[in-house]
Order: C-alpha cells, then sequence, then structure tokens
C-alpha cells in the first residue's frame, strides 16, 4: 500500500506545480492503481512518465543487479543512473533546501571561515543558485552535486542525503592505516584485512576469486602510492573530497584510514572514507605495494565491490517506489493530532551510513579482560591490568537513554569498589547522540557542585523561527510537542523559562563576516530534569587523573563534552593517527542541536505555520536535509562557536601495529603516558 500512496503523491504534487498551490482535481481515480492484482510494470508505464523517469523495459539496468547483495560498481551507477533529470523534483529539493538553510546557524561562517579552517568556505546561496542553472542528464548526477556541495561543509550535521542514492557502500579489499615501523611513519594495508572482510561471507570474497584477484595477498603491504601520487597527498585527496562530516582537515584525514569502533553495542572495525565510501563512481584503485616478506614494488589495480544497504526491488521501477519516493517518514507531522505525544529529546549526532554494514572488530583484536558492570549497552567499561586504571570506552551518546545513564553508575562504581584511582574514556569514533547524555556524563565526573554542567546556546532568530514560537505560544504548546518553546531552556542563572515566553523576539543583534544574523537570546539546557540517576555532589575521582584518548573523530554531543571537560578542567586529551607533520583537533564537529528534515517540518507544521511563504515544501522524494539548530558558545570567548575555536590535543600519539585496531593495547599504552 505504501509503494502505490508514494506514486500517487508524487503524480498529484506533479499537477500542484510544487509551490503551495492548492490541488487542483485529477481526471483520473487512483482506487485501481491501489489493488494488489494491478501489474507493477503498467503502473510505472503509466505513470512514470508524468514523473519524466523513464519506463522500464528488457534492459532496465536495475533488473542485472535486483536481489544481490554485492555488484560491480559500475552495474549499481547504472540502476542509479537510468531515472533521467526531472525539473520538477530539482525545484522541490532546492526549494525546500533553500528554506531550510534559514535554520542554519553557522550558513555566514562559510563565507569567510576562520583558520585553521578556511578549507571550509563557500558562499552557501551562490552554490545553490549553480546547482538550480545547472544541466544535468540524470536524477543521479543532481542528487550527486547537490550531496558533494554539503558534505564538503564539513559539517556532518548539516548535509543531504538522498535515500535513492546513498543505498551502496563501495568496498575496497584493502582498508588502509597510518602506523608508525622503526620510527618512520607509512601508510599500509591493514594487517587484519583478510579476518576483517572475510566476515562479510562468500557473496563478498567468492567474487574476487571469480576474476582472480588475490586480495588477501595485499594484507599489510606497505602503500608506496595511490592512483600515482605519494599515498597521505591521496588521504588528503579522500579528506577533502569524501570525508565530510568535520570542519578540521586533520580530523577528516583519520576518517580516511580504517579503525575500530562501537557500532550498536558491538566492537566493530570502521572500512573508513577510502575503502568504504557511500558511492560507487569509482571501479577501482591503482596501488604500488611493498607485499609483505618482499623488498619489490608491485603495482595492483584493486577492484571495488559494493554492498548494496536498500530495500528489496525487482527492476527500475520497484527501486524507485522502495527507495526513491517520498513515504510517510519523510516528512514532519502535526503533533498536536496526538494526545500527548512521547517527549522528543535533542540529539547532537552525525550520520555514519556505514554503520549500515558494520563489521566486527576481528576477535583477537578485541579486549580480553573481562568487562565490569554497565558493559551491556554503548559504554564498555573494564579494569587494566595495572589494577589502578578504569577505562569506559564510550562508543556514542546515543542508545538507551536511561540505561546509558544507569551504566555510566555502574561502571564507576565498579571502579570505585576495585579500587581504581584513574578514570581513561575513550571517544574514538564517538558520532553524538543525546545531548543530554554528554552533560549527564559531564556532571557526573565534576559533581553537581560544579554547576550547569553545558553550554550557553541560541537558535537563528530568523522570521519564520519567530513565526513558530509566537504560535506556539498562541497554540498554549509545551515542550511534549515542540523543541521551540520556552520550557525547553532556562535563563543563564538556571530558572526554568515559561512555555509562553518568547525568547527569540526581540531578537538579540548578531553580526558574523559582515552579514547580520540575529539570535534569540542565550540560554541553557534543563539537561538535569531528565537524568534518572542521582549525581554525586563531588567528582568520584580526581579530575587530574581523568584523561580522554581518540583519534579526532569525535562529533557532535561527543565534541561537546571533550571540549567542556577540556575548557571547563584542563583534561588530558590525546589523539592518536593523523598525517605525520599535520595537526589535528581533538574534536570534530561541534553544534548544540541537530534537526532531521522531518523535524523542523514537525514544528513548522504544529504551529500551523506550514503555509507560510517561507516554509519549506514536503519533500517529494525520499531523502533529509538535516541541519545545526542550535549554536554552542564556547566559555573561552561567548562570541566564537565553539565549533570555530581551534583545541589541540595536548598530547598526540602515531598508531604502531601494536595499537592500530588494538583498543586494550591503546588503552595500556596511554594511561603509561598520560598518568605517569
Amino acid at each position: 500500500m505504501r509503494v502505490m500512496l508514494n506514486i500517487q503523491k508524487l503524480v498529484e504534487v506533479r499537477f500542484k506545480g510544487f509551490r503551495n498551490e492548492q490541488t487542483p482535481s485529477l481526471t483520473f481515480s487512483f482506487s485501481t492503481l491501489k489493488m494488489a492484482s494491478f501489474p507493477r510494470l503498467l503502473v510505472a508505464t503509466l505513470l512514470f512518465p508524468l514523473l519524466g523517469l523513464a519506463v522500464p523495459t528488457a534492459t532496465d539496468p536495475c533488473v542485472k543487479i535486483a536481489g544481490k547483495t554485492f555488484v560491480p560498481p559500475a552495474d549499481a551507477l547504472a540502476c542509479e543512473k537510468s531515472f533521467p533529470f526531472n525539473e520538477t523534483l530539482r525545484q522541490n529539493v532546492l526549494t525546500n533546501m533553500e528554506r531550510v538553510f534559514n535554520f542554519f546557524t553557522f550558513e555566514d561562517y562559510y563565507l569567510k571561515s576562520p583558520p585553521p579552517f578556511q578549507e571550509s568556505t563557500v558562499n552557501i546561496r551562490a552554490v545553490l543558485a549553480r546547482i538550480n542553472s545547472t544541466k544535468y542528464s540524470t536524477d543521479y548526477d543532481f542528487n550527486k552535486d547537490l550531496y558533494d556541495f554539503t558534505t564538503q561543509l564539513n559539517d556532518g550535521h548539516t548535509r543531504w542525503f538522498p535515500d535513492c542514492y546513498t543505498l551502496f557502500q563501495n568496498i575496497l579489499p584493502a582498508p588502509v592505516i597510518t602506523i608508525e615501523e622503526g620510527g618512520i611513519q607509512g601508510v599500509y594495508v591493514a594487517f587484519d584485512s583478510v579476518e576483517f572482510l572475510s566476515q562479510l561471507g562468500p557473496d563478498f570474497t567468492d567474487y574476487f576469486d571469480s576474476i582472480g584477484f588475490n586480495w588477501k595477498r595485499l594484507a599489510g603491504a606497505r602503500v608506496v602510492q595511490i592512483e600515482g601520487q605519494d599515498p597521505y597527498d591521496y588521504v588528503d585527496h579522500i579528506a577533502t573530497t569524501v570525508s565530510g562530516n568535520y570542519l578540521d582537515h586533520g580530523v577528516r584525514v583519520n576518517s580516511v584510514f580504517t579503525s575500530y569502533r562501537i557500532s550498536g553495542t558491538t566492537f566493530s572495525q570502521r572500512l573508513g572514507d577510502l575503502a568504504g565510501p557511500t558511492d560507487v563512481s569509482q571501479n577501482s584503485l591503482t596501488f604500488k605495494l611493498i607485499p609483505v616478506n618482499s623488498t619489490r614494488v608491485e603495482t595492483f589495480t584493486i577492484p571495488y565491490l559494493a554492498n548494496y544497504l536498500g530495500l528489496p526491488f525487482t527492476d527500475g521501477a520497484s527501486f524507485w517506489e522502495s527507495n526513491c519516493a517520498a513515504n510517510e517518514f519523510t516528512n514532519g507531522v502535526d503533533l498536536k493530532s496526538f494526545v500527548k505525544p512521547a517527549r522528543r529529546l535533542a540529539k547532537a549526532d552525525i550520520i555514519d551510513k556505514s554503520n549500515l554494514s558494520a563489521i566486527d572488530l576481528p576477535p583477537r583484536f578485541q579486549p580480553n579482560l573481562p568487562p565490569v558492570a554497565g558493559s551491556g549497552g554503548v559504554i564498555k567499561s573494564f579494569i587494566l591490568p595495572d589494577k589502578k586504571t578504569g577505562v569506559m570506552f564510550v562508543g556514542s551518546f546515543g542508545g538507551d537513554f536511561d540505561g546509558f545513564q544507569s551504566d555510566t553508575v555502574a561502571a564507576i562504581n565498579s571502579f570505585k569498589a576495585a579500587g581504581v584511582t584513574q578514570l581513561l574514556i575513550d571517544l574514538t569514533n564517538n558520532g553524538g547522540g543525546f545531548v543530554c547524555l554528554g552533560q549527564f556524563l559531564h556532571q557526573y565526573l565534576s559533581g553537581s557542585n560544579f554547576g550547569y554542567p553545558g553550554f550557553v546556546s541560541t537558535v537563528r532568530a530568523n522570521p519564520l523561527a519567530q513565526k513558530i514560537v509566537a504560535a506556539d505560544i498562541e497554540l498554549g504548546l509545551n515542550d511534549f510537542f515542540t523543541f521551540y518553546t520556552g520550557d525547553n531552556y532556562a535563563f543563564l542563572n538556571g530558572t526554568q523559562m515559561a512555555a509562553d515566553f518568547d525568547y527569540i523576539d526581540p531578537s538579540a543583534p548578531f553580526t558574523v563576516n559582515g552579514r547580520s544574523d540575529p539570535t534569540s537570546q542565550r540560554f541553557h539546557d534543563t539537561c538535569e530534569l531528565f537524568f534518572s540517576q542521582p549525581v554525586p555532589a563531588t567528582p568520584p575521582f580526581d579530575l587530574s587523573k581523568v584523561a580522554i584518548v581518540n583519534n579526532g573523530n569525535c562529533a557532535s554531543t561527543c565534541a561537546m563534552f571533550s571540549t567542556l571537560m577540556n575548557e571547563q578542567h584542563k583534561t588530558k586529551i590525546a589523539v592518536f593517527g593523523g598525517k605525520p607533520g599535520g595537526t589535528i583537533q581533538f574534536k570534530g564537529m561541534a553544534g548544540n542541536q541537530v534537526l532531521e528534515w522531518a523535524d523542523l517540518d514537525t514544528e513548522i507544521k504544529t504551529a500551523g505555520v506550514k503555509e507560510d511563504p517561507l516554509a519549506p515544501p514536503d519533500l517529494l522524494v525520499s531523502g533529509n536535509f538535516r541541519h545545526n539548530w542550535r549554536t554552542a558558545w564556547s566559555f573561552f570567548n561567548e562570541n566564537i562557536p565553539i565549533a570555530y575555536v581551534s583545541e589541540l590535543p595536548l598530547f598526540r600519539f602515531p598508531y604502531t601495529k601494536d595499537t592500530y585496531n588494538n583498543p586494550q593495547n591503546l588503552w595500556t599504552f596511554a594511561a603509561g603516558k598520560l598518568f605517569a
């Protein structure tokens, strides 16, 4: 039923003109199209021409890959490029994006990003104008241009994800690492790549056997060149054009390499942006390598193989219906239609599509220490063999909201009972999560006597945002229905605002790069209202005996937590990896709250302002233009967002063969250095 309704909606809005006019009466009925017996190909034959989409034929390239988990990237791309460019869909997506950008807190910073983030400088509106006038052959080409543009903003909070064209992860059977050997840093194919990638099963490994490519011989080889370039230069290229998510180039460099993480609640290994991009435009890479037990440089053209992550399909029509057409989750809803909606909690995270095909960290690289209490969720906690160092590997600030808090308390109680005196927190590849969980961990470590555990925050005071707040007040809404009402926040003295307090009108003047960019008045979060565990009055550990390690890929709530620890407590922070000679921040992109497109649309519809000419239209395709909606202001300088404060780690270490994908070895090494 959903598939038919999606097509109906696309056709209805096609007649509507995508400009918020009233829909005229259609001259035919859709009732027969909803019948299960109605042939899908006939549906496509009738409706696809109305949308400017190709009617499936016997040579439909999507048929060739239907039902397969792994396919050559050229075949995947042929399917994705089988849908011709459609002007109506372009205008819908760009109109949505142009109006959502009005809520993006960092827009004017991009006109001239401050050092050391100059690489992330762009005139956003000029690029949108270019994309609006560019001639494209296919719908893929349009979306790829838009996807690359938002990716290269290097803000993982603010990206266009077209579901139709982010369905494949291109996997290279040669994930790369950077390690130091004999005092010299270099790029290598990961030593564990055979154990790691074999977990993908015979559908993956048999393909390389079928083409006679011995990918297993690559494991551990030293990389001399990639695509004719010095390997670090090519890594820089991928960090600039593919990685995204982080303002700092050095952090993006580390994102190129394979590395350990927690995915869900399991020890996992991230392929890295070179070996696991969400794009199928690359068929192979040419490497010059020195294999293990050899001194001779050899040239290998290493093929990619694409892993399909979308919904089942049989042809182009069903591919579009299942993965590309807007569905019931694409756009927002009016929460006033609910008797009492579930409370929504603020989140700040990035979307890492590689989590959809997460592969376990090979068992011999996983910790062999017994986990302490509270290790069943996104936190994994251990006591090192020195018996005095407790480790909390905080894989994310997501998952079970109350479970995270109880796991924190259980782990720290276990550490205290065992006589642990120093705490090492690993934030490697932590993509963020609930804003209040970052504040909870900070509050628990610093003690409630410390005071407010978060940052001063604002939202952008654009005209539609002001109308939303005013409408919410007039409707008598509260924080169960909307993130915009005042009772979500507190004054800077800690007193909670009333739901009917208008904190955004009048706005507070602010100027960025010579442009007026007014904000709401400044406020605090009210996270303490949602803590389910009591917080100790004083720190459970001497804060000088708390240290943090990561690979810089610490985003959103993770970035806010580590920045709080740095700015408020001067916590020792060490970053592993990166390019030799280059700098790397200890945090990735740091906003204060992210809204998915459906979240913002829900705010608009619940406030009853959807018909306002400033309101973004509903998307007609399955996609998400998420954006950074709130700003966190630095305690070092309250006129600068923490995202734009350069904060380098006190310690920097290269990975070695012992530590690159072995968290326990890394923790033992770090404890010896940071607590010496």
